[in-house]
């Protein structure tokens, strides 16, 4: 069956970094492009990047260009995030999400579980 699992959250300093990992199964990840979403309790879930099935398109929030950086590594099945110069603004509960058609702008159709990042001193 399809499933996606985030790991690589945790509890961070701000300006610190973090790597989030997004591993994939039951389906051939480089067929679908994969986007990275968050949400702050009480608030809308946002999206924060995403990356096309060709690598050839990425996209960012305003608010994380110049921080964060999407990749993929299809023999591993997995997509990354990497957050670097963290601020107590990103604290959110992070998931990935899988966008079939493999362009950004294609809906979602399965997500993950989500992996918690808090920025804090």
């Amino acid at each position: 069956q399809v499933q996606l699992v985030e790991s690589g959250g945790g509890l961070v300093q701000p300006g610190g970094s973090l790597r989030l990992s997004c591993a994939a199964s039951g389906f051939t990840l480089s067929y679908y492009a994969i986007g990275w979403f968050r949400q702050i309790p009480g608030k809308e879930r946002e999206g924060v990047s995403c990356i096309s099935s060709s690598d050839r398109s990425t996209y960012y929030v305003d608010s994380v260009k110049g921080r964060f950086t999407i990749s993929r590594d299809n023999r591993k099945n997995t997509v990354y995030l990497q957050m670097n110069s963290l601020k107590p603004e990103d604290t959110a509960v992070y998931y990935c999400a899988r966008r079939p058609g493999g362009y950004c702008s294609s809906s979602t159709d399965y997500w993950g579980q989500g992996t918690q990042v808090t920025v804090s001193s």
